[in-house]
């Protein structure tokens, strides 16, 4: 997905660079001795961007040119250096289901839709068995056992000082007993034909410390549509990314992006016209409206949004109409 090559010659090294996806990366070749030969940089993510660019006609031209000897170049890689294998290939060993609330709309007769929203994940517990162990807590009863967050003490207004007081002593009070689950979750982000984010825990959850999901490094990529992932990292929060898999450019632009920040857990076996219509839900759109600040501006959602966050561009991609986790369990 490479959209401009720069090519130079620079104190005997050729570089090469490229722009793809607003990321920047970089090819050096050490030339060897007096002769015109050059070696690859022992770098994984060096040699698997120059394997993608060794296709391009502007590639081969420069090769031709300059004599350089290219090297035998291993197998392509993920994000973390791991050789990538097919999700169709990865072991099942769990299966969970979620029925959505909201999607389809009732029928204008009053008598109601018992169509159920419902999709089946298989779980790869065996390439990321961490993440998937946490995953099959959320969509239980008990749920996942998270401790409290730390009592925030920096309020200035009495009154929210209180309200944050009574948060953090409730949550305490069941910190033992009562585990995060998808309840009355929502689904909070749609960004059409890129991702499907699920799983925004809300009221009494709020209070609890993110899970910290482990990269698995299973070589395992968001390579069909209907994959299930989570973020590297206690950043997102106990939410989970489907990806909707279409065969637009930034569909495979938003596969690349996923690889390299999100742990694969699983793919959606049953109901994906179920992630067809998530895909298509109308969503909330800024109209072009930026921050101040110029071009680089960002007018993105951030992860806090899904807590309610003050900026105007938390909306940005919601759906239009509240999208429930009505029921979940492990089949």
């Amino acid at each position: 997905h490479l959209q401009r090559h720069h090519y130079s010659v620079q104190d005997n090294h050729v570089v090469a660079s490229a722009r793809s996806n607003q990321q920047y990366l970089s090819l050096h070749m050490e030339k060897e001795g007096s002769d015109s030969s050059f070696s690859l940089t022992d770098n994984p993510t060096r040699r698997n961007f120059f394997t993608s660019m060794a296709s391009s006609t502007l590639a081969t031209t420069l090769i031709t040119t300059s004599s350089i000897i290219l090297p035998t170049l291993p197998a392509a890689a993920n994000a973390e250096g791991a050789p990538s294998k097919s999700t169709a290939d990865a072991t099942i060993t769990d299966k969970i289901f979620i029925e959505f609330k909201g999607l389809t709309p009732p029928n204008t007769d009053g008598i109601g839709n018992n169509k159920t929203d419902r999709i089946t994940i298989a779980l790869f517990g065996q390439d990321a068995p961490q993440p998937t162990s946490i995953i099959k807590q959320l969509v239980t009863r008990d749920g996942y056992k998270s401790k409290c967050k730390p009592l925030d003490t920096s309020r200035t207004l009495q009154k929210e000082q209180l309200e944050s007081n009574k948060v953090y002593n409730s949550c305490m009070d069941n910190q033992d007993t009562v585990g995060v689950n998808y309840d009355y979750s929502t689904v909070w982000r749609v960004v059409k034909d890129e991702r499907i984010d699920v799983g925004a825990v809300s009221g009494k959850f709020i209070a609890r410390e993110n899970p910290n999901f482990e990269d698995a490094r299973s070589g395992l990529t968001h390579d069909a549509p209907g994959v299930v992932s989570v973020r590297r990292g206690d950043e997102a929060g106990y939410s989970f990314t489907i990806f909707p898999g279409t065969s637009g450019s930034s569909s495979a632009a938003a596969a690349s992006m996923l690889d390299e920040d999100s742990v694969v857990i699983g793919r959606v076996i049953e109901g994906m016209d179920v992630v067809e219509k998530l895909n298509e839900t109308p969503v909330v759109k800024s109209a072009g409206r930026k921050l101040t600040g110029g071009a680089k501006a960002k007018n993105a959602p951030s992860r806090g949004c899904r807590y309610g966050g003050s900026e105007y561009f938390c909306s940005e991609d919601k759906p239009l109409k509240k999208i429930l986790l009505d029921r979940t369990g492990v089949l």
